[in-house]
């Protein structure tokens, strides 16, 4: 096997395209959300993460890294405005429109890429409503990260809103019947398909492996 070995000093020299696929791609797939949010003006705000990651069930604890905030934090500075936002699940039909909300424009996402704002149960915070999950969540904590100056944004799950059938008998989600999508890179998606499902990891539970 031709085995590629890079240290860091290899890495501070690569083109910066080339070294932020490569690093952004190492991580594996990661899920597509758009989060919406909306300004204290009223103006509506989609923006494409894939950051996404749970924090914790009780309370029920959603996490996202947010890039260094400059001139296109606009999804920070709202969520700091209003303090709530929410995440939506990018499917199949919609996933080009998505990848495109990550785009520097003036106007709304939502006008933009042609996805519709949909507001639920008094909810400021605008839905995506092409999403089959969609989940509403109020501002809790922003932690920095000082090395790199992102920060860790945190809220808590107010509203889960989804299809019935898409939650199976022991509470799992069943995103491959949502035909939830994922990113690898920065414009890479991908469909995931199960492939195994095993008991909880317990000593009586582990099999005799070879």
């Amino acid at each position: 096997m031709n085995t590629l070995h890079l240290k860091t000093d290899d890495l501070n020299i690569m083109a910066r395209v080339y070294r932020a696929n490569l690093i952004n791609s190492i991580s594996g797939y990661k899920p597509a959300m758009l989060i919406g949010t909306k300004n204290a003006d009223g103006m509506l705000n989609l923006a494409i993460f894939s950051s996404i990651v749970h924090l914790g069930a009780d309370p029920a604890l959603i996490g996202f890294i947010q890039r260094p905030v400059g001139v296109s934090g606009d999804t920070f500075r709202n969520i700091m405005e209003t303090k709530q936002y929410t995440i939506n699940h990018v499917h199949k039909e919609i996933v080009e429109k998505s990848h495109y909300t990550s785009a520097k424009t003036e106007t709304s996402e939502f006008d933009l890429c042609k996805l519709t704002p949909e507001f639920i149960d008094h909810f400021s915070a605008p839905f995506v409503a092409e999403c089959k999950v969609k989940m509403g969540l109020e501002f809790v904590e922003a932690i920095p990260i000082k090395h790199n100056n992102t920060t860790l944004v945190i809220g808590q799950l107010k509203h889960l809103i989804l299809p019935k059938d898409l939650v199976a008998e022991d509470g799992n989600v069943l995103l491959a019947a949502a035909e939830t999508v994922c990113i690898s890179g920065l414009e890479n998606y991908h469909q995931v398909q199960p492939l195994a499902t095993f008991p909880y990891a317990k000593l009586e539970n582990i099999p005799a492996f070879s």
